[in-house]
């Protein structure tokens, strides 16, 4: 009985800490897809076998695509964004009576220092995705931090609806 008990605490632990996760959300930067307080889990292994105690893989069997909602470290803070850009994906600009990046004839706000920041790079850098929240007005993403490394990735959410 006790190897039993092991075992399946042993299983627990490689499945918490290479498979899935949950999380809490707090915040409403995801808002009307996530909304705050909601469970919801994380597919660690979704990208690759990821180290959990470094950002990096030890092996990857894919990159995050456009509209994945994706989690990674921001300041220690686990992280709950829609990736809007993949890498070497061009970058798309207006100014019409503000700033916007294009994403799929969408148009996400920028701030003026947001434009400046980003409006002479023409593409997503290799290794790289640009996130942003559903929330565009209440959201700190990419368009604040910059782009996030797709090693920083820990998962994919799954399960939030």
């Amino acid at each position: 009985m006790k190897k039993l008990i092991f075992l399946g605490l042993l299983i627990g632990l490689f499945a918490k800490l290479f498979i899935f996760d949950f999380l809490k959300t707090s915040g409403n930067s995801m808002m009307p897809t996530i909304k705050p307080g909601k469970h919801i889990i994380i597919n660690k292994a979704n990208y690759g076998l990821q180290n959990p105690f470094s950002n990096q893989y030890f092996i990857n069997w894919s990159k995050p695509k456009k509209n994945d909602i994706v989690t990674f470290l921001n300041q220690n803070k686990i992280v709950v964004k829609r990736c809007v850009l993949t890498e070497d994906e061009s970058l798309e600009f207006l100014v019409d009576s503000g700033y916007y990046i294009i994403v799929d004839s969408k148009k996400i706000p920028l701030t003026e220092i947001q434009y400046l920041r980003f409006s002479k790079i023409k593409t997503v850098p290799k290794g790289y995705i640009f996130v942003v929240g559903d929330n565009y007005f209440n959201s700190i993403d990419s368009r604040d931090y910059g782009f996030v490394s797709i090693k920083s990735i820990k998962g994919k959410a799954i399960n939030y609806e």
